[in-house]
């Protein structure tokens, strides 16, 4: 079985990291760690007025962090792909380039980065930041288009508004999330609890994210799955590891297989079988990510994820990620 902090089942303990520092390379690795090992990070201010804090915890699906560097900050991220990231500033405002467009993050509107393209961001030296992280596949889940149609998927807005609404009623829920998590008796004293917090955070922040190209008013969420397709979702995303075949993805429907099918490539882009792998794959990458070399092997991780046949798997990665599973899990951060 696929390990057992993940969406939309019961959680482990959460995983929390703090940092203060007046180290800058020390901050950098920190963050690196927490988020994306290739980010790059570098100062625009006076370095010696360096006040790093950084307060993050890991619950699978979702990363949360408080973040503050005390100076004038550039930060680049190229290629991002295995995940959704928002910046949402509590005081200051960050500068951001991202597909193509520039926009700025305040306290009253959160930045929200795709897959794809670099991310360029300049933040103030009185930034401190709400940072949260989405697993790929569990946010698209939310949303009504796939990560890997092709053409892409249709542009998000760049930002969505904190003040009031959904974007809100987000904000406002990650911030308790992540105190809750910190406190010794708070939510993670229940795990069941805690994963199903988890689970509404990221529903809700579907809800928030503005999708400025629809067919009707600008910033209207988007659109909800059918209940067949949501149902199949559902079921890979609680056991990716089993081996499903085409037909009991269909009983799991109600649905035909071939009307699955067409459903699947209409509303997420691919075959639900290929929907699988690739989920398969995200989760080998990012407990790859996460994993001790010492401690654990790639074929041990593959098979957990449900991979039986190692060379086609590492093919797979390859062609996805760039390098081979041993490099990722070598290199990770």
């Amino acid at each position: 079985m696929p390990p057992a902090r993940r969406y939309g089942n019961e959680m482990e303990r959460a995983a929390r990291s703090v940092l203060r520092t007046v180290d800058f390379e020390e901050a950098r690795a920190f963050s690196r760690r927490m988020f994306y090992g290739p980010l790059e990070v570098k100062p625009a201010g006076d370095i010696t007025m360096l006040t790093f804090f950084g307060d993050v915890v890991d619950l699978g699906p979702l990363t949360v962090g408080e973040m503050s560097y005390g100076i004038e900050l550039i930060v680049a991220l190229s290629d991002l792909r295995t995940a959704y990231h928002v910046l949402a500033p509590l005081t200051g405002a960050v500068q951001v380039q991202h597909r193509g467009i520039s926009t700025t993050a305040d306290p009253g509107r959160a930045a929200l980065f795709q897959p794809g393209e670099d991310i360029e961001l300049r933040l103030s030296a009185d930034c401190r930041v709400v940072s949260v992280k989405v697993d790929r596949l569990v946010f698209e889940r939310e949303l009504a288009f796939p990560g890997d149609a092709d053409p892409g998927p249709p542009a998000l807005g760049a930002t969505f508004g904190l003040a009031g609404g959904p974007g809100r009623s987000w904000m406002s829920l990650t911030r308790l999330l992540h105190s809750e998590v910190r406190e010794p008796d708070g939510l993670t004293s229940l795990p069941s609890l805690m994963s199903r917090w988890c689970d509404l955070a990221i529903t809700t922040l579907a809800s928030a994210v503005e999708q400025p190209h629809g067919e009707d008013i600008p910033g209207i969420p988007t659109a909800r799955r059918p209940r067949p397709v949501k149902r199949t979702l559902d079921a890979m995303h609680a056991e990716p590891g089993r081996a499903f075949t085409a037909p009991e993805l269909a009983a799991v429907a109600g649905v035909g297989v071939r009307v699955l099918q067409d459903s699947f490539r209409r509303h997420v882009g691919v075959p639900p079988l290929t929907y699988l792998r690739r989920l398969r794959l995200e989760g080998v990458h990012a407990e790859l990510l996460r994993a001790d070399p010492s401690e654990i092997s790639v074929s041990e991780v593959a098979h957990r994820w449900g991979f039986t046949h190692l060379g086609r798997f590492a093919g797979s990665y390859r062609d996805r990620y760039g390098m081979t599973p041993s490099e990722t899990l070598r290199d990770r951060g």
